[in-house]
């Protein structure tokens, strides 16, 4: 996904992989950002890992869970 292995661990805070997210959406005909927090807890502690653009932390991500979120819509089109 996205040149990671899905093992990568997006949120940090809570332990979330690429792996856990694309399979919590895999049954959600129009998954959100919403679906990844409430199904997963990622981006719930310190949201640093949603998007780019509210990412304050110090290491920036190098990948969101808006950016697997837009590569599991594209991939369903």
């Amino acid at each position: 996904m996205l040149g990671f292995d899905t093992s990568y661990e997006v949120c940090n805070c809570k332990r979330v992989s690429i792996e856990q997210i694309v399979l919590a959406l895999e049954d959600k005909s129009e998954p959100t950002l919403r679906d990844i927090q409430d199904l997963t807890t990622a981006g719930t502690e310190c949201r640093h890992c949603i998007f780019k653009e509210g990412d304050n932390g110090k290491l920036k991500k190098k990948i969101y869970c808006k950016d697997i979120l837009n590569e599991i819509k594209n991939k369903r089109v």
